[in-house]
């Protein structure tokens, strides 16, 4: 057979053996589908379009507005104290470390070995250790290993910066639980001012309800009423005495609350005094587009970061159908007999070193399921943050339209109010003057303390709305500058297929 026919023979096996393996692991098209949502696809409402566009965002202490000293000083005591924030920070530095392991995958590795014994070797000459039969001896060897991943296709890369993103998305989380503790507290602080005002609604109506009994038996002691009038006024007194009590049983939870949620016990929830909250803010926006107005919310921000990382998984699950090459290298001394140390000597040594090359050929399937699962991974991903807008957006909505309608009502409280009072002073005036009967005064004085109740809680809704609009901000925990750079994925642009496809 001539030279030049076994060359074309060993060139047409080479090409067919290179193009099978080429062709045996195709990733079929397989690639994530779902994209994110852009301003033009996120349509705000008349709340968004209408709010005022001066206001600033959020500052990172945004509950020193309510100007209550006592209030700055349990929040800072729940961030230097807290254990969820701990956790949430015990959860970054893990995520941190994993990153880390998964860097070193990047870096040369070194490793060394030895081991030093003493054998005896069997006695058995024919079927044995031949000459070494019957005979104790030192088997020694040493190695050190160099081995550097040239990481051609990215995969290693691509992992390390997936743990990256992951371990970002996870401090994003660890500032989700940060402004969900500030809330917490402000909106239990308020709960409790509102508990407060609520005990001297109801501290004042025993008050009244003890001057109208004195009214009657007055009365009935001048011969200008009955025992009736005086029993009546004497039912609702038990009642009121209860809810007081009640009341103050809610204060002194709300107090366990709050230094729960700082991290402390309950004794030192019962220093807190009486909360007074002043609050001049008036609801606005700093942005009208969608993407800014949700940009600097911690939940948005990890949601970006989550389909940052599964990104990166898809490229790493793609790299793994291409060849692996790393430059491998060792030397290492062996000896079976001879000195303890003798294997040391230049004629025990051994070395090599070239390219490792692992080439994917059938897998069953495996790689193209690991693409199918990172590809499924970036679609979840990218419809939870999709997902996470809206409600992000619905959120902002929810508070403006919540704040507009507190402006209003709590004028309409406080006319009622005031309309209630005027006709409490003249149904009590008209009683002791024996003009009106005791039901006018009762009915006088209910409506009238139902809308001083009415009027405080529409003062707290609206304190706890201004609370709820900046978290609904993001609270100034995160700046745009913490997002993940736009990455649009797309398929491969020329997929490997099989001979049989071709």
């Amino acid at each position: 057979m001539s030279r030049h026919l076994v060359k074309g023979l060993a060139f047409a096996g080479s090409f067919v053996v290179f193009s099978t393996i080429a062709g045996c692991i195709s990733t079929h098209g397989i690639a994530p589908q779902e994209q994110r949502l852009g301003n033009d696809q996120l349509a705000t409402d008349a709340a968004i379009q209408s709010a005022n566009r001066d206001a600033k965002w959020p500052s990172d202490q945004w509950w020193r507005a309510y100007r209550d000293p006592q209030l700055n000083t349990w929040v800072q005591t729940a961030l230097d104290n807290s254990p969820t924030l701990s956790e949430a920070e015990a959860r970054v530095r893990i995520a941190l470390s994993m990153a880390g392991v998964a860097e070193s995958a990047e870096s040369p590795q070194v490793s060394a070995d030895a081991s030093l014994m003493r054998h005896k070797w069997p006695d058995d000459y024919f079927y044995g250790p031949g000459t070494l039969a019957k005979s104790t001896t030192w088997n020694n060897n040493a190695a050190i290993g160099f081995t550097y991943p040239l990481d051609i296709w990215g995969r290693d890369r691509s992992n390390t910066e997936r743990y990256m993103n992951v371990a970002y998305m996870t401090a994003a989380e660890a500032r989700m639980a940060q402004l969900e503790l500030e809330s917490n507290i402000v909106r239990a602080y308020i709960q409790l001012s509102l508990q407060y005002a609520e005990l001297d609604i109801a501290e004042a109506m025993l008050q009244q309800q003890e001057h109208i009994l004195s009214l009657a038996e007055r009365r009935l002691a001048g011969g200008l009423g009955t025992h009736f009038e005086v029993s009546e006024a004497e039912v609702p007194l038990p009642e009121t005495k209860r809810k007081i009590d009640a009341i103050e049983e809610e204060i002194a939870l709300s107090r366990n609350q709050i230094a729960a949620l700082a991290g402390k016990g309950p004794g030192a929830g019962a220093s807190i005094k009486r909360p007074s909250l002043t609050l001049t803010a008036h609801p606005g926006l700093p942005s009208a587009l969608p993407l800014e107005l949700v940009g600097r919310r911690p939940d948005v921000v990890a949601s970006r970061w989550k389909v940052a990382a599964q990104a990166k998984g898809v490229d790493v699950a793609r790299a793994e159908f291409y060849p692996n090459v790393d430059l491998v290298a060792s030397l290492g001394y062996s000896a079976v007999g001879g000195g303890m140390l003798e294997f040391l000597t230049g004629q025990k040594s051994t070395y090599s070193f070239g390219p490792a090359v692992s080439l994917p050929i059938f897998d069953g399937g495996r790689r193209r399921s690991q693409l199918g699962q990172e590809s499924a991974g970036y679609d979840a991903a990218v419809a939870q943050y999709n997902q996470t807008l809206v409600n992000a957006l619905k959120g902002i909505s929810d508070q403006l339209i919540r704040m507009h309608s507190m402006e209003k009502q709590q004028e309409l409280a406080e006319q009622s109010v005031a309309a209630a009072q005027k006709t409490y002073d003249i149904a009590a005036k008209g009683y002791g003057g024996g003009l009106t009967d005791y039901l006018s005064v009762l009915n006088a004085q209910t409506r009238l303390f139902q809308q001083q109740l009415v009027a405080q809680q529409v003062h707290a809704a609206r304190l706890e709305t201004h609370a709820g609009l900046v978290v609904a901000l993001g609270g100034g925990l995160m700046d745009p500058k913490d997002m993940p750079k736009e990455r649009k994925m797309v398929p491969d642009s020329v997929p490997v297929r099989p001979l049989s496809e071709r």
